[in-house]
Parts: structure tokens; C-alpha cells; sequence
């Protein structure tokens, strides 16, 4: 088995912004953690699934915005594959929120962009396409334009095109949180199976404490603003999971373990114990 290497790094950063009446407001406060590859017991490079937890506005689309090279911290650093970060690359697919194709282009199309625009071939640009359709559920929407789709099928989408760079990273922003409860439990067990088989590192962040405990290999719980770092709670659940597990009496267990290490974090914000 090959040494491990660090896929992120983030060492001593803070954040902080000037709001519209000119008060000074401190996103995140001396942030530090780091996560390297992953193997199985096979030595088979399985990447890892962490998530950032915290109460809205505490910092977490803040931190992955700076991990994505979207923005710039004010103090520390941010590395990725052991480089330092100091814009978007091909190393690192962010999925939003907010549903982000293109309207103008098909799924066909949306899911092909990346890979035009970095110069791969039609043929593979098809073969790969094809493939993701397949995987994230759209097959028979391949010539669909995204207003015609739902909301589920729009992140369907989203994730379809990061995955089609094959980033070695993959953050994303709370992408579930417009989605009503049964499409949110669907798109989990979707991304869980994608990710298994790609063995890309996620971060995945969110405010929902159920999603987080079904989701992570370990959870980077965070206070409210400024954001900070309280606890690194790992998740000894096995893979691959799927729903049942929400009914162990291990995982009440863990979830109200973690929304009570929340509850007496500092500061204010709002969690979500599940959908």
C-alpha cells in the first residue's frame, strides 16, 4: 500500500467580511484540519466522505468557497493534493444548492461541457456521458433541457457533470436542501453509491444532523459565528449503508450525541435533526 497523501489540508485560517453598514463580521476563526487518502482492507483507494456540520451561518459554505479557490482567506492556508490553492482547478467539482445547468444546453449537453471545453474527445466526451446518465438515474432525459426537469433530476444533473472530470475532490454545498424529503433520501443513497464507485474524496456540507450521520466517515462539527472546528466525531458505521440503518438504535445514538455537542457549542444558529 502506497503512503498516504493529503488530499486537503487547511491549516490556521480565518475569514472575515465587512458587512453593507461597514460592521466587521468574522466568518471563521483559526480553522485547522486535514484529510488524506483513504483504503480499504484490500488496499483498494476508496477516498473518504467527510462533512462539515454547523448551524446556519456559521461558516461552512465559507470554508468550502475557500477550499474551492473561490475565495481567498485572510490568514492561513489551504492546500489540496498538497498544492496550495489559489483558484478553481480541475482537481476539485463543486455542487451547489442552487441548480446551476445551463438552460440552453440538454443533460446530454450540461453533463459534456466540462470535458469540451478541456479538450476531450467527442468519442470519449459520448462514451462518458452515457455512462453518468446511466449511474445518476436520467436515462430517457438525455435531450431534456433543465426547466423541464425537477429538482432532484436538475442535481442529478449537477452531479453527473462534476463526476465527469473525475475530480480527485469533490465539495459541495448543502446540495439536498431545496429537495423535499423523499427526493432528499433518494439523492443520498444516489451520491453514496456514485461516490463508491468513483473514490473521489467528498466534503459535503450541511446543516441537517440525520444527513450527516447517514452520510460521513467522519464529521467536522462547527460552532456559530465565528466559525470553528469543536469536535471531529468519527462514524463507525460500515459500507455500503443504505435506510435501515436510520432505525438503529446506534444511530439515535450518534445523532443525538452530535446535536447535543451542537446545542452547547457557543454562539447561535439553527440546525436540523432531520427532513
Amino acid at each position: 500500500m502506497e503512503p498516504k497523501k493529503s488530499k486537503i489540508t487547511v491549516r490556521k485560517v480565518s475569514r472575515t467580511f465587512i458587512s453593507a453598514d461597514g460592521a466587521k463580521v468574522d466568518a471563521l476563526e483559526n480553522i485547522n484540519f486535514e484529510i488524506e487518502d483513504a483504503y480499504s482492507r484490500e488496499g483498494r483507494d476508496t477516498g473518504e466522505f467527510r462533512v462539515l456540520l454547523g448551524p446556519s451561518g456559521c461558516g461552512k459554505s465559507t470554508l468550502l468557497r475557500l477550499i474551492a479557490g473561490l475565495d481567498q482567506a485572510d490568514t492561513g492556508e489551504v492546500l489540496v493534493n498538497e498544492q496550495p490553492v489559489h483558484g478553481p482547478g480541475k482537481d476539485r467539482g463543486m455542487v451547489f444548492q442552487k441548480y446551476t445547468s445551463f438552460p440552453w444546453l440538454t443533460v446530454a449537453g450540461n453533463i459534456a461541457y466540462g470535458m469540451k471545453i478541456n479538450g476531450v474527445p467527442e468519442q470519449k466526451r459520448k462514451e462518458t456521458v452515457a455512462q453518468l446518465v446511466q449511474d445518476v438515474g436520467l436515462s430517457g432525459f438525455e435531450n431534456s433541457y433543465p426547466e423541464t426537469l425537477s429538482g432532484g433530476m436538475q442535481q442529478r444533473v449537477a452531479i453527473a457533470r462534476t463526476l465527469a472530470l473525475r475530480p480527485s475532490v469533490i465539495l459541495m454545498d448543502e446540495p439536498f436542501g431545496a429537495l423535499d424529503a423523499q427526493t432528499r433520501s433518494e439523492m443520498q443513497q444516489l451520491l453514496l453509491k456514485v461516490w463508491d464507485e468513483t473514490a473521489s474524496t467528498i466534503l459535503f456540507v450541511t446543516h441537517d444532523v440525520e444527513e450527516a450521520v447517514y452520510l460521513a466517515d467522519r464529521i467536522f462539527i462547527m460552532s456559530a459565528h465565528p466559525g470553528t472546528i469543536i469536535e471531529d466525531v468519527q462514524v463507525p458505521f460500515e459500507r455500503p449503508r443504505d435506510l435501515s440503518l436510520k432505525e438503529r438504535n446506534e444511530f439515535h445514538e450518534l445523532q443525538n450525541y452530535v446535536l447535543g455537542r451542537l446545542r452547547r457549542a457557543p454562539g447561535n444558529g439553527q440546525v436540523r435533526v432531520s427532513v
